[in-house]
């Protein structure tokens, strides 16, 4: 019943971020406002980790199984893109090269933050 209620928080979550999707004319993505109301709750103490970790947990886990129909679509449009295989591919390289370094100095960031508050290593 725990993992029942876990998924249906995050699924109203989501459902949240699809309506303001909708209700805003932002060029954000739906699951971006999901994804940030996700962060400020978490935040704000209003939902505590525990009440989603093990579900998140469990679809992180699965989540390559999300990409195949994006896979086999572009499997499929191959007819379309073949021009273009090589700025596809150095844009991913360089949007993944981007996340990369990005994730890594945030991550950096934040243990330096905690590390000038005090707080031990073993507290994260």
């Amino acid at each position: 019943m725990k993992y029942v209620f876990q998924l249906m928080l995050i699924l109203t979550i989501s459902l949240a971020g699809e309506l303001l999707y909708a209700l805003l004319p932002l060029p954000v993505p739906a699951s971006i406002y999901g994804l940030v109301i996700l962060f400020v709750l978490l935040l704000t103490k209003r939902i505590k980790l525990e009440q989603v970790e093990e579900t998140a947990d469990f679809l992180m886990s699965i989540m390559p199984l999300f990409f195949i129909d994006s896979t086999v679509k572009t499997m499929n449009a191959y007819g379309l893109i073949k021009g273009r295989i090589t700025a596809l591919v150095l844009a991913s390289f360089l949007s993944f090269a981007a996340v990369t370094i990005v994730t890594g100095l945030t991550a950096q960031g934040i243990i330096r933050m905690k590390k000038r508050k005090g707080k031990s290593n073993n507290e994260y």
